[in-house]
């Protein structure tokens, strides 16, 4: 198999998976290779994403890794057989930044997303105006094709929410975030209306950390946490000013999603984070 250019985010992350897999199984790359009667080369590019996996590979280097967990390997197994589907992101692949499409990939096959915000809602609940005005604001000025596809992307996104089978979602949201008029205060109205209308459906649990909370875990960081079919699958996104950060390893996995669970703590209720929500947009 000729190796690839540019792997995707999920297919780089099928490949640390096998390293990770053959590293604790206490195995060097020159034995592996002498596993599967390949050279080194083979193996670096597998484990570098270069090289395409397919389902039945994944089970017999989890088998020559001795892989005990049965659930992880038939993950990667499945993450493998999705290779070749083509999907709705790959039309914006060479307009936007990979990390764009990253996050999309992340998002679509997440069994569960918790995300936690402080000046920024939720880009899975952000209206055209709302995200067109923060896209507005990126140093340096973008130009407007690019803006309006970031924001097509962005309302693209949102399709993991709808549909029969939508993914369950629970979103930490700061007080603060409620009350920047981006766009102004009519769309930030609408921003906000719109946001606690969302909150009514039974897969979506948004929860604010009012500014009577005082300091609290997680200030300032704004965090996806995308749970997979198994935990070590989990990822973290982490949306900076330079770019999107992703976040794999088994320790700060569990960091996070203590982390998200502090935050938690600091937040209204549903019921009252709601109230919260549309009483702010009647003061607009």
């Amino acid at each position: 198999m000729a190796p690839r250019n540019a792997p995707t985010g999920r297919q780089r992350r099928l490949a640390a998976e096998v390293r990770r897999m053959r590293e604790q199984a206490g195995i060097s790359i020159q034995e592996a290779a002498a596993m599967l009667g390949a050279d080194r080369t083979m193996v670096s590019n597998i484990e570098a994403g270069r090289t395409g996996l397919s389902e039945d590979r994944v089970r017999q280097l989890a088998c020559h890794y001795r892989c005990p967990d049965s659930a992880l390997v038939d993950a990667l197994a499945a993450m493998a057989g999705s290779r070749r589907t083509r999907h709705w992101w790959d039309e914006y692949r060479g307009k936007l930044p990979d990390g764009f499409l990253d996050v999309s990939e992340i998002e679509h096959y997440a069994t569960r997303i918790r995300t936690a915000q402080t000046v920024h809602l939720p880009g899975l609940f952000q209206i055209e105006e709302h995200a067109r005005a923060i896209f507005d604001f990126t140093v340096p000025k973008l130009p407007r094709l690019e803006v309006e596809l970031r924001v097509a992307h962005r309302m693209a996104r949102q399709a993991v929410l709808a549909g029969k089978n939508p993914t369950p979602y629970l979103g930490i949201i700061h007080e603060a975030a409620l009350r920047l008029e981006f766009g102004g205060r009519d769309v930030a109205r609408q921003q906000l209306v719109h946001l606690a209308d969302a909150s009514e459906r039974d897969h979506v649990t948004l929860l604010v950390i009012p500014f009577s909370a005082g300091a609290f875990h997680g200030a300032g960081q704004s965090i996806l946490y995308a749970e997979g079919p198994v935990p070590q699958l989990d990822t973290v996104h982490l949306d900076t000013s330079f770019g999107a950060q992703f976040v794999d390893a088994p320790t700060p996995l569990t960091n996070y999603r203590s982390l998200l669970d502090l935050m938690e703590g600091s937040a209204l209720p549903p019921d009252e984070s709601q109230k919260l929500i549309r009483s702010i947009a009647r003061e607009l």
